[in-house]
């Protein structure tokens, strides 16, 4: 498609060098098409789109430009109906992908366009005190897959856990704590334990109020770093994040930055000194406030009545502090769509302050997550803790396994990678801002679009590979894969790695999870279709080629979705 769409920008710049407004090669390859017809071509260009700026009717413009093609060794060309269709030379465009992949490996579809340039991605945020459940599942794994996304495609990426670890809710666990609470069965039960007193809190404050003055004295000495607050706040960190790093380690993800909101209570001072500077500050019934009613929405609250700060503060501070810490050309704000206004609010102001790089600031938001079914509410105690749908899903697998491969080896590595891989696919498989059901008998679907079925078509690959004999001296025949199946997964693999930079630009890490699905899919149709090792010795090479193909992108596709590829299932 890349050639194809290179050879006609040059086509239409020597039919009409002098036309204005024509589009460049990589907007043509966006407006390349397949034709729902096989019989109609390989791809189609809708000469529509020239329509204006030569200002000419779109069937002419086909012709015109069918009869300047001159790269026929590429793909004759036919016009129809203001449509320009395209007939690949199947075997050099066969050459054309294999030599490609051949020259990139694993790194085939990668690019330098992120060179010199920062994306911060702030994802996960969970919150201290409180256990990780699958509702933190969506912004933890399309975070980390769209870190994984830059990475890959030259960027410098930092990604930021703003951890949840500020307000009065922790002056009421430190309070419970000291009521209540034992060491040791902190140490021993982590926030299990925490839980439990908050919840004792709340219960014991209905028929005493007085506590929650208590609560608020506490959360005041933590503002005020009194010692021993201090000691057991940092705590109560300590032993979250140790219980998250178990989770975290299971899904393979990582960070660069747990800089959560206390780290930026202390810079919130300049902040609002700014905003008085510049005049955007005005007082609302004793809170200050920053007017956006020219932009439709709500003000801004920036410091309360009673005089304290709030988290769009906070958000202010950490923007500017990353700016000038990182530099970043965009920051990603991986959060679920009910803070839509909340950071459309934050950006807003940021641009009102003046700041150029806040067109850069981006609200990646996603839908809710329920279970088999049933919406998840803390508050009503209908929770789903990821850790145990983590290890659920891997029991599940490995029971699948013994059915079906009782003679596996590393039954339970193999069976950790598909459980996790069944979560993570289930949850980037379709646009980030739908709502999920996760269902046990789809996630685990060996057979229908899942993590699984991906997986495996990856161990077939490899097992098709490690059957083959030694090609390597063995120059392929290109015109063995001229077949429609051939064609069909030649077209989607040469398509990866415009899917990835769609995914990009888009922030939809589910367009990852489609083509590589459909990569398999179509793997799977040809391995059906067609005896891989039989032939002549540079058919059955040019077929080896072709598996080993589809192994290489389905395995670089499932890691920008942080999911692992295993050889044997």
């Amino acid at each position: 498609m890349t050639t194809i769409a290179t050879l006609l920008a040059s086509t239409i710049s020597s039919v009409w060098p002098d036309a204005e407004g024509l589009p460049v090669a990589d907007e043509i390859r966006g407006l390349l098409a397949v034709p729902p017809d096989p019989a109609m071509g390989d791809y189609a260009f809708p000469c529509f789109r020239l329509a204006k700026p030569l200002r000419s009717a779109p069937p002419k413009i086909a012709e015109a430009l069918c009869a300047a093609w001159k790269n026929e060794d590429t793909a004759s060309v036919q016009p129809v109906n203001g449509y320009m269709n395209f007939f690949l030379n199947r075997a050099n465009f066969a050459a054309g992908i294999m030599a490609e992949l051949q020259e990139k490996k694993d790194r085939f579809g990668s690019g330098e366009e992120g060179k010199g340039k920062t994306v911060c991605l702030d994802y996960s945020s969970i919150n201290i005190a409180k256990r990780f459940h699958i509702g933190h599942l969506s912004s933890t794994m399309l975070g980390h897959s769209l870190k994984r996304i830059f990475d890959f495609l030259g960027y410098e990426t930092v990604g930021i856990n703003h951890l949840g670890d500020w307000g009065t809710q922790f002056g009421k666990m430190v309070c419970a704590y000291k009521k209540w609470g034992k060491k040791e069965d902190v140490e021993e039960r982590g926030i299990d334990a925490m839980t439990e007193l908050y919840v004792r809190f709340h219960k014991e404050a209905e028929t005493n109020p007085a506590l929650e003055d208590e609560g608020r004295a506490w959360f005041k000495k933590i503002e005020d770093n009194d010692p021993e607050a201090m000691e057991i706040f940092r705590w109560f960190k300590e032993v979250t994040l140790k219980d998250a790093a178990r989770v975290y380690d299971k899904l393979g993800v990582s960070f660069d930055s747990y800089a959560g909101e206390s780290f930026y209570i202390d810079k919130t001072e300049p902040v609002i000194q700014a905003l008085r500077d510049k005049n955007l500050l005005t007082e609302s019934q004793g809170a200050q406030v920053v007017d956006l009613s020219e932009d439709n929405m709500p003000p801004c609250l920036i410091i309360k009545s009673d005089g304290t700060t709030i988290y769009a503060t906070r958000d202010l501070a950490a923007a500017l502090y990353r700016q000038n810490t990182y530099h970043f050309d965009k920051c990603l704000y991986v959060v679920a769509y009910q803070q839509d206004l909340h950071f459309r609010q934050i950006f807003r102001v940021l641009e009102k302050m003046d700041y150029p790089w806040a067109k850069g600031c981006v609200h990646v938001s996603f839908g809710m997550i329920s279970f088999e079914g049933e919406a998840l509410s803390t508050r009503k105690g209908n929770v789903v803790l990821l850790e145990d749908l983590l290890d659920q899903a891997v029991s599940k697998a490995r029971e699948i396994i013994e059915e079906k491969s009782p003679n596996l080896e590393n039954k339970d590595e193999v069976a950790r990678q598909v459980g996790i891989g069944a979560v993570v696919y289930t949850d980037l498989s379709n646009n980030r801002i739908k709502d999920i059901d996760f269902r046990w008998d789809r996630a685990l679907n060996f057979d229908g679009e899942s993590g699984p079925y991906v997986q495996y078509t990856h161990a077939r690959c490899c097992s098709v590979l490690r059957k083959a004999p030694d090609f390597s001296g063995v120059t392929p025949d290109w015109s063995a894969l001229t077949d429609d199946e051939a064609q069909a997964l030649l077209r989607l693999i040469s398509r990866f790695p415009d899917v990835i930079r769609e995914a990009a630009a888009k922030y939809e890490p589910s367009m990852i999870t489609r083509a590589v699905t459909d990569i398999a899919q179509a793997y799977n149709k040809y391995y059906y279709e067609h005896r891989i090792l039989d032939g002549e010795p540079a058919q059955a090479a040019a077929r080896v080629a072709l598996t080993d193909a589809a192994k290489t992108v389905i395995k670089t596709g499932l890691y920008l979705i942080g999911i692992e590829a295993p050889e044997r299932m």
